[in-house]
Parts: structure tokens; C-alpha cells; sequence
């Protein structure tokens, strides 16, 4: 019934629905009508036939089923605005469902910080302010947080560490023999901004702060700051924090090339779809989302049913794709 209610609801076919939904290598034609099923999904609380029977016929994993998982947007206002955590969230969302769970309400910190998410635990994406996150936890004691960026906090954490993303970057444009290297991105207590410094320091190359635009890392952010860096002629290739930044850079540079006496290279972090789909392929680091969202769907079902105690960290290791923009 619940197939054919989202299937009224999405304008397709309830054999579109089921594809979607139950099986994680389809690839539908429509990355709106994929969003707009999840959507509807989350909307009816729809759990997947298999785990609906188990659960109707009381079976072991009858418990796990009945979990509501909230997600809590600790780095962005809005899942529009940045493609990674969209994408990362979709991931979650699909472990979550295939785990015979249900998701909660989505939450940006700071509504998470007004009031109590009616859910067994919480997954938080991106980091969080100390004093946020401080009040959350008083609220649930069962949070998990993805980013690329470990912290000090305690709680479990699935990571991949921007420092050593940053430095992949860095390195693979310096083998290349680029030397005058700029930065776009955040620069306040940002890893990927200590690993471009720490690439230069390391290779003896001196830090010019006219080749550091700081920005919120958005595509129109990236297009005005990569007009920018084109003023300094001598510019070799820059490094974005994130791929929709590059995106953005990448757009400036080519609707501009006459400010620059050279090709520039453009590389950056986090390999979304898009990454894949632009004019000039983007070379990135590649950082697994997918297994990260599914990591901490197990990591928060394990800690809600008491399965450990201590915190918990998880490590994933960024890849480097290379691609046509450097």
C-alpha cells in the first residue's frame, strides 16, 4: 500500500518506486523523481517489504525496526545548499531504510537546540558549535556525527579527515610542478585550510596570502573568488575546500580566461555527482559517502541497543580522482 500511495504522490509507476527504494545500485534516469521518492518515503515513514514482514511476523529484529532516526544539519542551513551533505544524507537515508528503521524528523542545529527531536537517536552531519551541541546531547545521549573533520567532543564520529584530503590535493598538484597554488574555502578552523598550508610549508614553497580568497564555500562564492585570484597573473592552480566551489571557480575561468596568461589547474575535495558531469571533468579527492553514511547508521543502532559504551571513532581515507581540470 505504501508503494502505491508514493507512487500516487511522485507522478511514476509503483515498479519505479520499488527500484528505488529497494534495490541501492539502481540508477534512476531522474535525480529529481529519486529525490522527490525519498521524499514521500520519509513523508509515510515507509519501511521496506522484507523488514515490514519481519517485524509483522515478530521476528529478532523486531527492536532494531521500530527505530526513528532524526538528522541534524550541524554544517548547512538547508540540504539544497551544499551537494555533499544532500548526498550524504541520501546514503544515510537509505541504510536507514534498509535497516527496517524509519527517519525522523531533519533538523539544522539550531532547531535541534530549541527543542527535543522525538527520536531514539540522532546523526548529526558536519560539525557543530561546542555549546550546540553540549545542549543536544543533555536532550539524547545517542548522536553520531559525520564529517571530514575529527573533534573533540564525546560522541562517536565517522570521519574522513580533511587534513589528509587537503594533502593529497596538494601533493598531486606539486608532483605536477605547480608552485603558486591559491585556496579557496573557509579558513577558520578549517582542516583543509591547515593541510594547504602544511602542503606548502613542507615543500618549501612560501605562502602568498593574495593567493587565499576565504569564503562560505558555494558556487557563487567560488565564482567571485576565483575572479579575484585571476588578477594575480602569475597564478598557477588553486585548491578548493569543496567541489561546488571548484564548480563555481571553474565556471569563472572559463567565461574569463583572458585575465590569466596561463592555464590554471583546479582541484578540490569531496567528489560529488556533479564533479563528474562538468564541461572540464574535475580532478578531486574522492570521499566515500556512501560508506560513511551506512558506518554511522550502525555505529548509532549499536550505541542506542547498548552494544558499546566507550566513544567511537571510524576513519575513512580519501582517493584522489584524476580527472581533466589540472
Amino acid at each position: 500500500m505504501s508503494l502505491k500511495k508514493i507512487a500516487e504522490m511522485t507522478g511514476v509507476s509503483v515498479s519505479t518506486v520499488s527500484r528505488v527504494l529497494n534495490k541501492k545500485d539502481y540508477n534512476c534516469a531522474s535525480q529529481a523523481v529519486k529525490k522527490k521518492i525519498w521524499e514521500a518515503a520519509r513523508e509515510l515513514h515507509y519501511v521496506p517489504n522484507e523488514n515490514a514482514r519481519n517485524l509483522k511476523m515478530g521476528g529478532g529484529n523486531a527492536q532494531r525496526q521500530k527505530r526513528r532516526l532524526a538528522i541534524v544539519l550541524a554544517r548547512v542551513e538547508s540540504l539544497t545548499s551544499d551537494p555533499f551533505f544532500e548526498e550524504l544524507f541520501r546514503s544515510v537515508e537509505q541504510e536507514v531504510f534498509a535497516r527496517g528503521c524509519v527517519t525522523g524528523p531533519v533538523l539544522t542545529a539550531e532547531e535541534a537546540f530549541k527543542k527535543n527531536p522525538q527520536a531514539d537517536g540522532l546523526i548529526l552531519l558536519g560539525r557543530c558549535r561546542e555549546r550546540t551541541l553540549l545542549n543536544i546531547k543533555e536532550k539524547n545521549k545517542n548522536i553520531v556525527a559525520i564529517d571530514r573533520n575529527p573533534t573533540p567532543f564525546f560522541i562517536d564520529e565517522v570521519i574522513c579527515d580533511g587534513k589528509e584530503a587537503a594533502a593529497k590535493a596538494m601533493d598531486y598538484l606539486i608532483k605536477k610542478g605547480y608552485r603558486k597554488i591559491g585556496y579557496i574555502g573557509d579558513c577558520s578552523y578549517e582542516n583543509r585550510y591547515v593541510g594547504y598550508c602544511d602542503s606548502l610549508i613542507k615543500n618549501g614553497i612560501p605562502m602568498n596570502y593574495s593567493y587565499i580568497c576565504p569564503t562560505t564555500q558555494t558556487e557563487e562564492e567560488g565564482i567571485r573568488a576565483m575572479n579575484r585570484l585571476m588578477e594575480q597573473t602569475d597564478l598557477e592552480a588553486v585548491f578548493c575546500a569543496n567541489d561546488i566551489t571548484a564548480i563555481g571557480a571553474m565556471r569563472a575561468y572559463k567565461g574569463n580566461k583572458s585575465k590569466s596568461r596561463r592555464k590554471i589547474g583546479i582541484i578540490s575535495i569531496d567528489d560529488i555527482r556533479a564533479a563528474g558531469d562538468t564541461e572540464l571533468l574535475l580532478t578531486t579527492v574522492h570521499i566515500p559517502q556512501e560508506d560513511m553514511g551506512k558506518m554511522a547508521v550502525k555505529i548509532l543502532l549499536d550505541r542506542i541497543e547498548k552494544g558499546h559504551a566507550e566513544m567511537l571513532r571510524v576513519e575513512f581515507q580519501g582517493r584522489l580522482v584524476r580527472r581533466e581540470s589540472c
